[in-house]
């Protein structure tokens, strides 16, 4: 470091306590006041600090960084504007101006060797012209409904992510592949060990330089952070060694796609409210509620979420059949299709149609869904519904 730049750069130990303290004022729901409070105090203390960067997603799920002047910050913090008409999907040009909230408990401290010395991130709550949650923002829109439904039922929503992708050689590997025409792999030897990320394990991929990591569950909003902040740091770390990071669902034709299947929960007073002892599986019947409404909504859900690749959905199928991955949003629940209407709220009965079919492969519970059969049990066919 020059003798004439004193910027912030912590340790990767010293990184990790000051984020799992913060990580932990996040689970115990400690007042946003007293947190903005605190970041402030620390903020204008910290002489080491220059610049401040705001992350928020737009409609799609892109990352937006905006990087601030951490004096300017301090004092400005609560009259943030952005010009919403060059964010895809936002407002339209006539309407353009919108606002930043800070969420002060999605404070991070990041590696200098990653975003450079000085710096610290947040993420930020987009907000609308009345002052509300801008309806665009989904995180903010995900954060809201969370804490509505804490403040109503105490329940606190969960989610891990099992997140994969590959890593190509070059820089810009995905912005170049209308030149090139081609992705190259770092290793074409089959398995590649995932970056190192503060996770429960890393669990190397089948197909060329693809990797996936595992990481603990965390409330539903702290979890999509850790999403954004991962996949950046992914790509920021391959870009300093000449790679990039990919996480395209079907960058190459012929071998598996990237996924990100997601773990869901429930909790309540420390309470997991999927499980029952007694239960059929050892499954709540609130879980087995929560599986058949994903089920029954399961087309809608896609055709928001994966809006231009669903009409291409058939042919992706016949053409990648027996490969992990379609491009498409996978969304992977396991659920026993009864061979009689012993369920209430069975779906077959719901839709009026036969039971599970004798066939291999096949479940007429469902006809506009795929099932692959991986066995019975007690006169069930166990199913997994692929979308």
């Amino acid at each position: 470091m020059s003798e004439f730049r004193d910027f912030l750069e912590l340790s990767y130990g010293e990184l990790e306590d000051l984020n799992l303290q913060a990580k932990e004022e996040r689970k115990k729901r400690v007042s946003a006041d007293v947190i903005q409070e605190e970041r402030l105090k620390y903020l204008t203390d910290e002489r080491r600090i220059k610049a401040v960067t705001v992350l928020f997603s737009d409609l799609e799920g892109r990352l937006h960084m905006l990087d601030y002047d951490k004096k300017f910050l301090v004092k400005s913090y609560d009259n943030l504007t952005f010009d919403g008409s060059s964010i895809r999907g936002f407002t339209a040009q006539r309407e353009s101006d919108l606002r930043l909230g800070i969420d002060w408990g999605a404070f991070y401290w990041v590696p200098a060797d990653v975003f450079g010395a000085g710096k610290v991130i947040v993420f930020g709550d987009v907000i609308d012209k009345n002052g509300t949650t801008y309806g665009a923002d989904i995180r903010g829109v995900l954060k809201e409904f969370s804490q509505e439904l804490f403040d109503k039922n105490g329940y606190t929503l969960n989610a891990a992510n099992e997140i994969e992708g590959f890593l190509f050689e070059g820089i810009d590997a995905e912005r170049n592949y209308h030149d090139t025409g081609s992705f190259e792999y770092v290793n074409k030897g089959g398995y590649y060990h995932s970056l190192r990320f503060e996770n429960e394990k890393d669990h190397p991929e089948v197909a060329p330089s693809q990797f996936e990591i595992n990481y603990s569950y965390g409330e539903v909003v702290a979890a999509a952070d850790q999403i954004q902040l991962y996949k950046l740091i992914c790509r920021q770390v391959a870009t300093q060694m000449g790679m990039t990071a990919s996480f395209l669902p079907k960058p190459v034709v012929g071998v598996n796609g990237s996924g990100m299947h997601t773990n869901v929960s429930i909790t309540k007073g420390g309470k997991n409210l999927f499980w029952d002892p007694k239960g059929e599986e050892k499954i709540s019947k609130m879980a087995w509620q929560f599986t058949d409404r994903i089920l029954t909504h399961g087309n809608d859900l896609c055709l928001l979420l994966n809006a231009r690749p669903w009409f291409g959905f058939r042919s992706a199928m016949r053409s990648l059949r027996g490969l992990r991955c379609v491009p498409l949003l996978r969304m992977r629940i396991l659920t026993w299709c009864c061979t009689r209407y012993s369920r209430p709220d069975c779906m077959a009965k719901r839709r009026g149609s036969r039971t599970c079919g004798r066939r291999s492969g096949t479940c007429r519970t469902t006809s506009t869904r795929r099932l692959r059969t991986s066995g019975r049990r007690s006169g069930r066919r166990r199913c997994w519904v692929r979308m």
